[in-house]
């Protein structure tokens, strides 16, 4: 659960859609790639400049391996183009987001010296702490 319902989710992804992709294509500094093992399509990557458009930071938007593929090194070689593209760009800093509950993730990424700079949390109200 993400907080959003599914209505909400829908038009923040349109929302988010129309202001990156205008006329389905990139928007301006934004790269999106196939992650591709020979001629098969195996993940997708998505990064361009940074939120808050410091031109000496890059963002990963989005990056997913097929779930049938995940811990084969996939997910380390997106994330290592991301690095080499970010830099490429003139990035000095790459970041993303990862949900706090997806361990695999984030034991990905801190294995590749990425670590925590903000923290959100939540708590479902009526419910006792566990």
């Amino acid at each position: 659960d993400f907080g959003e319902t599914p209505e909400q989710a829908t038009a923040h992804a349109r929302r988010e859609w129309e202001i990156y992709f205008p006329d389905g294509r990139p928007a301006a500094g934004h790269r999106h790639y196939h992650v591709v093992d020979g001629e098969r399509r195996v993940g997708t990557l998505w990064l361009g400049p940074m939120p808050d458009r410091r031109p000496d930071r890059e963002w990963v938007y989005y990056v997913e391996v097929d779930e049938s593929l995940r811990g084969k090194g996939y997910g380390r070689g997106a994330m290592e183009l991301a690095e080499r593209d970010a830099l490429a760009h003139g990035a000095t800093e790459l970041g993303l987001n990862v949900f706090g509950s997806n361990t695999v993730a984030r034991g990905l990424y801190e294995a590749m010296g990425y670590r925590a700079t903000a923290i959100t949390m939540a708590k479902p109200l009526g419910q006792p702490a566990e």
